[in-house]
């Protein structure tokens, strides 16, 4: 029984962490206490433990998000006090086979769910290392106890994926009594706080259409598996198979909703970048503009100072002219003086030398 325990638990909880990464960022938001948006990166290390009996675990999982940050999440059904030694380990290995820095090892943040009876599971584990005269680390891990946690608050977490495991909340009371009553209220935990908070939360958009029907599907598989042995059931077959008729082409009909979005974030995207060039070059082209401007002013003010300096050099000009003109005049009146004299000096020798032959 315990054997056949891990494996339907085990391969519904991994399954449930396969959903989409926006179901899934949502659930580590609300078991981590983050925020990270829900188009974060996700990378999976799936590791797993079984021991002789192959008993008690269920699953273990290491997620990076967003290539940095890194989460241990392990679901266990049944109370294990060798848990934390276990999370350590995984926690170790995974540190060295990732490390970045030959100095450094970065241990994922470990958080264990358990789903069963957490009577004797406390809020924190605590491993303390003892490093001789370095002295001691306390090593603690955190548990998360689903049964301790209404489906309001679940909601709440917008940790709805966990969901299907509300089946195990009514395991033990139809265990000792399976009576009309409590048949009842296991209908009533399917058909309301199962099926419906699914629904519910696709309509918020906290999961998709795909995962709507997964989900579903894996709370009928682990409905049948945990409640088909008793013998009065009809209300909650036919219940159960009225809901299943209805959403068994979830799956198909929201996949196809999921790519439609997918293809108009896709464009989005595109148009986005498209825009974000756009941008990018008007920003240049105001840039270019303004250089251009700028440029422009130097330019009229360099030409305004050519204009001066071309007026200034035309005055100046036509003042050359002017002297010029009036030097060849000087020039001019200059010469006509210097010839009348030299006629009148040429007179006055003539005259001495008359004066000298007369005596």
């Amino acid at each position: 029984m315990e054997q056949n325990n891990y494996h339907i638990f085990d391969k519904i909880f991994k399954k449930i962490l396969t959903l989409s990464e926006k179901s899934v960022i949502n659930m580590i938001n609300g078991l981590f206490d983050t925020d990270y948006p829900l188009n974060s990166e996700i990378e999976y290390h799936w590791t797993e433990f079984v021991d002789d009996e192959l008993k008690r675990t269920l699953a273990d999982t290491i997620i990076t998000v967003n290539r940095y940050n890194v989460y241990h999440i392990e679901a266990q059904v049944y109370e294990d006090d060798d848990i934390v030694m276990r999370v350590f380990d995984y926690g170790y290995k995974h540190s060295i086979r990732n490390r970045s820095d030959s100095d450094v090892l970065r241990f994922p943040e470990p958080r264990v769910i358990y789903f069963g009876d957490t009577k004797k599971v406390p809020d924190t584990y605590t491993l303390t290392i003892d490093f001789g005269e370095q002295g001691t680390f306390d090593y603690k891990v955190k548990t998360f106890k689903y049964q301790e946690h209404s489906v309001e608050e679940i909601n709440n977490k917008k940790m709805i994926i966990l969901i299907p495991f509300e089946l195990l909340r009514l395991r033990e009371i139809l265990k000792k009594e399976c009576n009309e009553s409590n048949l009842k209220r296991l209908k009533s935990l399917v058909e309301n706080d199962i099926i419906g908070n699914i629904y519910k939360n696709y309509q918020l958009g906290n999961i998709t259409g795909s995962d709507t029907g997964r989900l579903i599907q894996m709370t009928k598989k682990l409905y049948g598996y945990l409640y088909s042995k008793y013998n009065q059931m009809e209300v909650i077959d036919k219940m159960d198979e009225s809901l299943i008729l209805e959403y068994e082409d979830l799956d198909r009909k929201y996949a196809e909703i999921d790519r439609k979005q997918a293809d108009y974030e896709r464009r989005l995207k595109k148009y986005e970048g498209v825009e974000s060039q756009f941008k990018e070059t008007m920003t240049k082209y105001e840039t270019t503009k303004a250089e251009y401007e700028t440029t422009k002013a130097e330019y009229e003010n360099t030409k305004a100072e050519y204009e001066n300096t071309k007026a200034e050099y035309e005055n100046t000009k036509a003042e050359y002219e002017n002297t010029k003109a009036e030097l060849e005049s000087l020039k001019t009146e200059y010469k006509a003086k210097f010839n009348q004299q030299d006629d009148i000096i040429k007179q006055l020798k003539e005259e001495i030398e008359l004066l000298k032959g007369n005596k």
